[in-house]
């Protein structure tokens, strides 16, 4: 009797096998270093951009009629499988949700889900852009064939200017359309990198007190941007080789001892 007990508890039920096999099979193609597991973070990498593409054309886009919002909701389609299947290959669901990049994504898919509601803030859509370019998925993937620490910085920096153009452009153009010379899409994008980079030809401006607290927004988040991007290109060129002992991270291409703890080191040489 107690053999048969025994082997009765041990036995689990179908759904549960199948369902620790698809965590498996998640965790193997997000977190994978194999081939197939690159591969496949490669085809997701690459629907992210294109539907970065999307967004950023968006306020064009509509003009297409109802086949713009079946395209949209094949992107929130997409998007909600995409962010299941990583949260399932988690390995705890509620660390996951503890992260701020993914209620982000969430938020970027409700704006897919409900566009009547969230219409005025569909220019957030574009932050997709930064969480992908700033996520361990996308360095884990692409970013490992670069140990410059200077590549990854220079990235890091133009994806936060590049989603700040368009996330500016996308809030000119929902809330000052029709005024001042703001008739479209393009005049909303002059006039984000007109101030940005405060050429300030003043052929377009904003509307009241409003207006220009907006603009001086602009203008020194674009100075901030800028020094940023210039400090991540001239930053002298270091190679990403934790040290065993302190655990520094990066250090110059011929460094010999480490210049935190002095522990000797063995960075390959390429060449």
């Amino acid at each position: 009797m107690g053999r048969k007990t025994d082997a009765a508890a041990d036995t689990s039920p179908p759904e549960k096998e199948d369902g620790l096999r698809l965590r498996a099979r998640l965790r193997y193609l997000y977190h994978g270093s194999q081939p197939p597991a690159v591969r496949f973070r490669l085809t997701v990498i690459i629907v992210d951009l294109l539907i970065v593409a999307f967004f950023i054309a968006a306020p064009i886009l509509k003009q297409a009629g109802w086949a713009y919002y079946v395209a949209d909701y094949l992107i929130a389609a997409l998007l909600a499988a995409d962010l299941a299947a990583r949260g399932y290959a988690w390995t705890n669901i509620r660390d996951w949700l503890k992260r701020p990049i993914v209620w982000l994504d969430l938020f970027i898919l409700a704006t897919l889900l409900f566009p009547a509601w969230l219409a005025n803030l569909g220019f957030l859509r574009i932050l997709r852009l930064w969480t992908l370019l700033n996520s361990e998925f996308f360095w884990r993937t692409i970013g490992h064939k670069y140990d410059d620490t200077r590549v990854e910085a220079v990235v890091r920096a133009l994806s936060g200017l590049v989603t700040f153009v368009f996330v500016v452009t996308g809030f000119v153009y929902a809330t000052f359309l029709g005024h001042d010379g703001i008739a479209g899409y393009v005049d909303a994008l002059y006039f984000t990198v007109a101030t940005l980079t405060t050429t300030g030809f003043g052929d377009i401006t904003l509307p009241g007190s409003v207006g220009k607290m907006l603009s001086i927004a602009i203008m020194l988040s674009g100075i901030t941007l800028f020094l940023r991007l210039a400090q991540a290109l001239i930053k002298p060129h270091k190679v990403r080789h934790p040290c065993d002992r302190c655990g520094l991270q990066t250090h110059d291409p011929d460094a010999v001892h480490c210049k935190a703890c002095g522990q000797i080191l063995c960075i390959p040489d390429e060449d």
